[in-house]
């Protein structure tokens, strides 16, 4: 390929490599020469890549800058924001406490909550156990919301959080439905139970006992000369950014830790870990309770099998960030590859050093964009449909009128009527995207559109309203709402 001048920032990142122990030159030179091409090509800052095997660290490296400003070189030991790939780590820090007998899997997870409670829109609250918040299958519905440095919005108190946005809006156990804001109650769930900070015990009973000496929820103190810089699809550093769901995406790790993590959930028994969880209790977490064999949830990792090779995991992404954390258990492996960029090229990464390593493991085809099929309503979905949408201010009367044509038409309070895009009814579910406005101080924030996911339930069709933040190089929000439309 052919560089032009722009690609200048990029061509040095060829130049840095860094922490390379010499077992790894010949087995994953292939892939080091992949790393350097794909990141000119996808434009990644850095990337950080650790392997372990039967108990040691066969490869860790490093290619390009952790900061390209102030030209500092990404290390095994760079922090980098992790985003998703916190679930589990959250998850190991609430099994110390379900371990002591602090916290059971299969309480409500309401009876560790204070005045601010989940509230049951479907279903029985008290049927939203830990386990169930834990694998995703609580009813909370798909959930992040953003809070940039340099932009006058904090962060509001969980139980704020949990007043405005903690509606189960699916029966609790009736589907599988990923929710940050699960993850944010269940670091909530840690601090009061422990009477401490979320970040202080995962610090105190997780880093530290683990020689995580390069990890922290957010930045620590003192840790910030070795974090590494979020930067955006435009290529410019992103302005430091949380979450009101900690547990869900706040954690900053470096590859030399988290393949350290990975290892203690192999039981590798490292000399310079404590054994914070018992072999069974590692176990628990890794068996999934929520979706299928092929694709499933357990207590915070994902798990798969492919061509007999059981994989717990997790992958993480968000505005400067990709991560992947590949663990096979039965094979003793454990792979963790961090950028500090959204690129896609972590997955790419980590599945070719799984090719290489596991026999028959396959490479993921190509992904290709689906067009949406033709929209055709079923004679349950036709016809007009009213109710509302319940927000933390007021409730905002709601009509959609499907047509016999595939147009779905949709009425929010005074506003003028709008067509709803894309769509779709799947398994019970129906689906579309309209510009509309919810009117909340925090929806309003931002632009955004509403994404609908209602459930056919006879004559009635309920689910969320969900604003999703639309601003450019920035990940915003999505805020979902309860709502209930009845059929005419």
């Amino acid at each position: 390929m052919t560089l032009s001048k722009k690609a200048g920032p990029m061509v040095a990142v060829l130049l840095l490599v860094a922490g390379a122990p010499a077992i790894a030159a010949d087995r994953f030179d292939e892939i080091r020469s992949y790393i350097r091409a794909q990141m000119v090509e996808q434009s990644v800052p850095s990337i950080s890549v650790a392997v372990a095997k039967d108990g040691k660290i066969l490869w860790e490296e490093s290619f390009g800058w952790a900061d390209r400003e102030k030209r500092i070189e990404a290390t095994p030991h760079t922090m980098y924001s992790l985003a998703s790939i916190s679930k589990p780590i959250t998850a190991t820090g609430l099994m110390t406490l379900v371990q002591a007998g602090k916290v059971d899997l299969d309480k409500p997870i309401n009876d560790y909550l204070g005045n601010a409670k989940l509230r049951a829109r479907v279903g029985d609250a008290k049927d939203a156990t830990v386990r169930r918040v834990a694998n995703h299958t609580s009813g909370l519905p798909t959930y992040y919301q953003f809070f940039y440095a340099d932009e006058p919005y904090t962060r509001p108190s969980m139980d704020e959080t949990i007043l405005r946005y903690g509606n189960l809006v699916t029966a609790p156990g009736e589907t599988y439905e990923y929710s940050n804001i699960g993850f944010g109650v269940l670091d909530y769930v840690i601090s009061r139970t422990s009477g401490t900070s979320y970040a202080e015990f995962m610090r105190r009973e997780v880093f530290v006992p683990l020689g995580m000496t390069r990890t922290s929820v957010d930045i620590g103190p003192g840790l910030e000369p070795f974090a590494a810089t979020r930067y955006g699809k435009d290529g410019l550093p992103i302005p430091f950014y949380d979450f009101d769901h900690p547990g869900a995406s706040a954690v900053f790790s470096s590859a030399h830790d988290l393949v350290r993590f990975g290892m203690f959930h192999l039981k590798a028994h490292l000399p310079d870990q404590k054994p914070i969880l018992t072999d069974a209790s590692i176990d628990q977490m890794h068996v999934r309770t929520a979706g299928t064999s092929e694709n499933g949830y357990a207590i915070g990792f994902a798990t798969s099998n492919k061509n007999n090779h059981e994989m717990v995991a997790h992958s993480g992404g968000m505005g400067g960030v990709h991560t992947q954390m590949q663990l096979f258990p039965n094979d003793k492996l454990a792979i963790v590859v961090l950028a500090n960029s959204a690129a896609r090229l972590p997955s790419q990464v980590a599945d070719r050093i799984a090719n290489k390593m596991l026999a028959k493991w396959p490479l993921p085809p190509e992904r290709k964009r689906q067009e949406p099929e033709p929209f055709a309503p079923s004679q349950a979905l036709v016809g007009t449909w009213k109710g509302s949408l319940a927000t933390y201010v007021n409730d905002v009367p709601v009509e959609l009128r499907f047509l016999s044509s595939g147009d779905v038409h949709a009425k929010f309070g005074d506003q003028l009527t709008t067509l709803v895009n894309e769509p779709s009814f799947k398994d019970g579910v129906f689906h579309g995207y309209l510009a509309s406005r919810i009117g909340t101080p925090d929806t309003e924030r931002t632009p955004y559109t509403i994404e609908l996911s209602l459930r056919l339930r006879g004559d009635v069709l309920n689910g969320d309203a969900s604003a999703d933040g639309t601003d450019g190089p920035r990940v915003r929000n999505a805020l979902a709402h309860w709502i209930e439309l009845k059929k005419q």
